[in-house]
């Protein structure tokens, strides 16, 4: 039983409804829609309501951050495995337009992305690599653009 709930919270289905229930989100009305099985690509949206809203009516700024903040460390976590030390480093975020109505961003780690931290990280040195993060409205109109910058590095081998 134990087993199957530890297997349950380590999978990508399990990751994607404990973070529709996580806190932040729910009040920011953030929804993890999808977390591929392989933790390499994941989508999340967020609908305009009365709760993330800003002043003049659009999504709020604060929210829409909060909804590309820990994809990357978590598909890295889970995607590098126990061997690496995967942390958030820093972040910036250009609003372009106004958002309204659902708001989407994408997460996608590429075989490039992989072999870049392989081989960057390959003798126990840091590395702290930066991906752009889109947030799009419905007609696929630019809203937001974040950079996150990711600090990994390779755990020393255990003696």
């Amino acid at each position: 039983m134990i087993r199957k709930l530890t297997n349950w919270l380590t999978s990508a289905n399990g990751m994607r409804r404990i973070m529709n229930v996580y806190g932040p989100y729910l009040g920011a009305g953030v929804k993890v829609n999808y977390v591929a099985k392989d933790f390499r690509e994941a989508e999340v949206t967020m609908k305009l309501r009365w709760y993330n809203r800003n002043y003049v009516g659009t999504h709020f700024g604060g929210s829409l951050f909060s909804m590309i903040d820990p994809f990357y460390m978590l598909l890295l976590m889970n995607t590098l495995g126990r061997d690496y030390v995967v942390w958030d480093a820093s972040a910036s975020i250009d609003f372009i337009r106004p958002g309204r109505g659902v708001v989407k961003a994408r997460f996608v780690l590429t075989d490039a992305m992989l072999n870049d931290i392989y081989e960057a990280t390959a003798n126990g040195e840091k590395y702290l690599p930066s991906y752009e993060v889109n947030i799009t409205d419905e007609d696929g109109e630019l809203v937001a653009r974040a950079i996150k910058t990711l600090y990994i590095r390779r755990k020393p081998p255990r003696k």
